[in-house]
């Protein structure tokens, strides 16, 4: 594995443990203790986001276009039930609390990687010196 796609890992690994902090932090119906249960939901949130949620895009395509893709919010919404029943110390209470997980753990998520790509463009220009 290359040092840049470890890296890459270990960023959208951190990035979804703070998305699930601040979800945490924002919603009574949220509940994570424990930095594990941080570390595993988040893990297996970017597991299911890598491997799983293509997967299941492109058999319920027919059914995103239909609904002009918000039935991709149902399965983001399946990825963090999964991701709650894997980890330990991790519940979430109520289909608007999911939803509303949803939109933290995205923009949280665009922000971040929003963040890391200046970084890089910034690291790699030339230097006027």
């Amino acid at each position: 594995m290359a040092v840049s796609t470890a890296i890459s890992l270990a960023l959208a690994w951190a990035i979804n443990a703070a998305a699930l902090w601040v979800a945490d932090a924002l919603f009574s119906g949220v509940r994570i203790h424990g930095w594990w249960a941080y570390i595993i939901g988040a893990a297996v949130l970017g597991i299911a986001n890598a491997v799983i949620k293509p997967i299941v895009s492109l058999i319920t395509l027919p059914l995103i276009i239909l609904t002009l893709g918000l039935f991709l919010l149902v399965i983001n919404v399946a990825m963090i039930a999964l991701a709650e029943w894997a980890a330990p110390h991790f519940s979430i209470d109520g289909f608007w609390t999911y939803v509303g997980t949803v939109v933290i753990i995205w923009l949280v998520n665009w922000f971040g990687h929003s963040v890391a790509d200046e970084l890089e463009r910034s690291r790699r220009r030339p230097s006027l010196a």
